[in-house]
């Protein structure tokens, strides 16, 4: 899925759905990366070229980049209803 310029992702895609996370991957169009509250234990990895690796559970949105708020609504087997808006 593609998002604003203005979050310094680029497409975030969504490479697995394991147990109760959602694996996704976003190629960095920033100069930097953060993100604050992955629920559902999750985890934040490098993967090399500019991009990044993000794994979040159901429960309170990660905040990305202090400007994207991510929301892992519900997990469905092999789907999941993903939310993402303006942080704030």
């Amino acid at each position: 899925m593609t998002v604003p310029a203005t979050y310094g992702l680029g497409q975030i895609k969504v490479t697995a759905i394991a147990g109760r996370e959602v694996e996704m991957v976003a190629q960095l169009t920033g100069s930097g990366f953060s993100v604050s509250g992955c629920s559902g234990g999750g985890g934040v990895s490098s993967e090399g070229g500019g991009g990044v690796g993000l794994s979040c559970g159901e429960g309170p949105a990660a905040t990305i980049n202090d400007a994207m708020s991510l929301k892992v609504v519900k997990i469905h087997d092999t789907a999941a209803v993903l939310r993402i808006k303006p942080a704030g």
